[in-house]
């Protein structure tokens, strides 16, 4: 197994979404209490060109796959605030976080795991169980790909959103359940939701001994990644200053999700690359983790 690591000022172009710690995930205000002062308008954020540093290596339980890891994302201190300073991509919606447009599904597999789980409520939990009883999801089109089936948006948002007030807790009924089962919410949400805001690209590049190989790219889901209409969102967390807050690496807080995307034996090998960059000290840190004060080195 090699590594390499690389700076450079790339932006990754559309968007990848193709197993214990809860920090990082999209979270229910049930363990996430609101905080006292929260800021009225969001801060400035970050722009979105910057430099990068980057590590690729192959994984050791597989010769044909080659992980390309954003470093500056991964050692970065990026955590979700929702339900706690959270401004929501929508203006005036502060508490929908990012569960506005609702979910498109990956795949098959997706859509069943998801209705396995929505089974499993009950109107004491999800505060539209009864609307989902006649209809939880519906079709839309989601850049060049039209009819995309995806969670249906009733009032505003995501079907699943518990809404302030409700006395089962307000947030993501879906990730309410599986903290309440003692599961990973990765295993109860849509794959879009469990992802973001990792985003992973994966395409099979051929080398110049015409040997291929499948890399799979992980880096941060920007404005970019949300394609044209990103750069129309009210406010987004992986930008803000305000959401680089997080007790530790994200990189270890999203390892379940992580190891999801690009398997366990490649995570090690990620986890430790990680570590070894943040104790020599990141030649190029997350400009908004810097502005947070909460730099990893």
């Amino acid at each position: 197994m090699t590594a390499t690591v690389s700076v450079d000022d790339e932006q990754m172009h559309g968007v990848g979404t193709d197993v214990q710690h809860t920090e990082a995930h999209p979270a229910t205000l049930t363990h996430r209490p609101k905080l006292a002062g929260m800021p009225k308008r969001p801060q400035p954020e970050v722009p979105l060109d910057f430099p990068r540093e980057w590590v690729d290596f192959t994984d050791p339980d597989d010769a044909e796959h080659v992980v390309r890891a954003d470093l500056t994302w991964l050692c970065s201190r990026w955590t979700c605030i929702f339900g706690a300073g959270c401004h929501g991509i929508v203006r005036g919606r502060p508490d929908d976080g990012c569960c506005t447009h609702g979910a498109f599904f990956t795949d098959t597999a997706d859509q069943k795991r998801v209705r396995r789980a929505m089974r499993e409520l009950t109107p004491e939990t999800w505060q539209l169980h009864d609307a989902g009883q006649e209809s939880w999801t519906e079709r839309d089109s989601v850049g060049d790909e039209h009819n995309r089936k995806r969670t249906r948006v009733v009032d505003g948002a995501c079907i699943f959103l518990n809404r302030p007030g409700f006395a089962g807790g307000e947030g993501c009924a879906l990730h309410a359940l599986a903290l309440r089962t003692d599961r990973h919410p990765l295993q109860t949400k849509p794959d879009v939701c469990w992802q973001l805001p990792v985003r992973r690209e994966q395409d099979w590049v051929t080398r110049p001994d015409d040997t291929r190989v499948l890399t799979s790219t992980l880096t941060e889901f920007d404005r970019r990644s949300w394609g044209s209409g990103g750069h129309d969102l009210h406010w987004w967390c992986t930008s803000s200053p305000e959401a680089y807050v997080g007790a530790e690496p994200l990189y270890l807080t999203y390892g379940p999700e992580l190891v999801a995307l690009i398997g366990q034996p490649a995570y090690d090998v990620l986890a430790r690359l990680c570590a070894q960059r943040i104790r020599q000290g990141l030649v190029a840190a997350h400009p908004a983790g810097l502005v947070s004060g909460r730099r990893t080195c």
